[in-house]
């Protein structure tokens, strides 16, 4: 089973990236989950959302994991070390930063010796959608991390999840994933 656990502050889109996501992995024939956990529930605090992909049915339905993925959406979250709760060996972590993957080493200590990826998903999204909801961008840095789907199906099935906005969202989100796709570090 994978796991992905996001870190993010409310609003900035952590739980439409994860369902998103769950819906774009649906479309494969995969068993997915999506779900959220909320601290006081108000804009701008720290939350996590969760997703599960398997094969074979999911039945846990627990917050507990021991991610393979952590995608941190906030830049000031990457320097919490409550990203790495529950961590293993293999975890590997999508951060949103503007920092270099040293110049994080420098500042995080504590991610010395895990596998890293940086990408400034703040700066993609308010370039593209023109909001700081870096929620997208990670999403396309995550496809190129991790070679689950091809960028080019991912952002036709993240197409349909999106049909609910006007087309210039569409393609603002469309810009956002390919712009952190060809970014990430």
């Amino acid at each position: 089973m994978l796991e992905i656990r996001w870190h993010s502050r409310a609003g900035q889109g952590a739980v439409t990236g994860a369902k998103g996501f769950a819906e774009v992995v649906s479309h494969t024939g995969k068993e997915v989950q999506a779900f959220a956990f909320y601290g006081s529930a108000k804009r701008g605090a720290a939350m996590t959302a969760y997703n599960r992909v398997d094969d074979k049915q999911i039945i846990n339905n627990e917050k507990y994991m021991e991610p393979d993925y952590v995608l941190v959406l906030d830049p000031a979250l990457v320097m919490s070390d409550s990203i790495i709760l529950n961590h293993k060996e293999s975890t590997t972590y999508i951060l949103g930063t503007n920092l270099t993957r040293d110049e994080v080493l420098e500042e995080a200590p504590f991610l010395k010796g895990k596998r890293i990826h940086t990408v400034d998903c703040m700066k993609i999204s308010l370039n593209t959608i023109g909001r700081a909801i870096p929620n997208t961008p990670m999403l396309g840095a995550f496809m190129k991390v991790s070679q689950m789907l091809p960028i080019e199906e991912f952002k036709e099935d993240m197409k349909l999840s999106l049909k609910k906005f006007p087309q210039k969202i569409i393609d603002a989100n469309m810009d956002a994933i390919s712009q952190a796709y060809g970014e990430v570090s």
